[in-house]
Parts: C-alpha cells; structure tokens; sequence
C-alpha cells in the first residue's frame, strides 16, 4: 500500500515538473520567435547596400536613356542582327584566308598547264570569302534566334540555352544538307 502512495505522489510531482518545464519552453519559443521577427521578419532594419561602404567602386545611377539602350541591346532583334554581321565579317575572313592556303585556287580544269592570272585568283578568293561570309552569317543568326527563343520559352538565362540552340542549329543545318542529296 506505501508503494501505491509513493506512485501516486511521484505522479504528481511528474506533472508538476512538466508543467513548469512547459512554461519555460513558451517562454523560450516565444523569444525565439521574437529574435526571429527582429532579424527576418518586418522589423529587420533595411540596409543601403552601397559599394563604396563596401569598398567597392561607386556606381551612379543609370539614366532613362542608358536603361533605353541597354533594353535595346538586350533585344532579340539588337542579337540576332548582330550575330549575323559578325558572322558575316568572320565568315569573309575565313574563306579569304582559307582561298590563300589554298593550292588550286584559280586552277582552270580545262588547261591543267596554264598558270592563272592574279585578277582569277583574286576573283576566286573573293567568290569563296562570299560564301563562307554568307553561310556564318545564315548560321549566326539561326544560332542567336533559337538561343532567344529558348530562353523565352525556358524563362531562364543560361548556358543550357546555348547548348540546346546549338543542337537545334546544327540539327536545321544538318536536315538541310540531308534534304539536298
């Protein structure tokens, strides 16, 4: 009967250490929600994140107009023009200096022994500096249109788009030549 009594006062006093042990967890919830509140939540004061606090470089401010060209030079349009002109002046180079190594340039099938003129050799140098200059060029602009296509479809900038782009192109390019033969 003493060992009933004793459980049953070992009881209370169980419930009674719990229930202070309670009282202090809220206690330590609640200033761990309030020192939450203070460095996340609303109260959180906001900073100036300035580079030359920082010890960076200043930066100003961008003007209307700077934020214009910059939207401009951003465009799909501003990218795939600009990809077509630089195909088009690395594909010139390319094929000029590719006709310059090259030994049968200005070669005439018909008369093996004749030596060709520099005015044929210029002529043919030119034809294939065109070409290639056309083709980079057809081939920088597809590039740059699907790459801007993908990354609007996507809604995310970057190198996956140039990747997929590249495969699209060369997978237009490579339909093609198939259709060709």
């Amino acid at each position: 009967m003493a060992a009933t009594v004793g459980s049953g006062n070992a009881s209370v006093s169980d419930t009674q250490a719990s229930t202070s042990a309670d009282r202090s967890y809220e206690g330590s919830t609640f200033q761990y929600s309030m020192v939450l509140e203070h460095l996340i939540g609303e109260k959180r004061p906001i900073k100036d994140l300035n580079p030359t606090v920082m010890g960076g470089l200043p930066n100003p401010m961008k003007t209307d107009d700077q934020k214009m060209i910059e939207q401009g030079m951003e465009s799909c349009a501003f990218k795939a023009v600009l990809a077509c002109v630089g195909g088009f002046v690395l594909g010139g180079a390319f094929g000029v200096f590719t006709a310059g190594i090259d030994t049968n340039v200005g070669f005439d099938p018909k008369d093996p022994m004749r030596t060709p003129t520099a005015r044929e050799v210029l002529k043919d140098m030119g034809q294939r500096g065109m070409s290639y200059a056309k083709n980079f060029a057809v081939i920088g602009a597809m590039f740059s249109c699907t790459e801007c296509i993908i990354e609007s479809h996507r809604g995310k900038s970057d190198w996956k788009n140039a990747v997929y782009s590249g495969c699209v192109t060369g997978g237009a390019i490579g339909f093609r030549g198939a259709l060709s033969t």
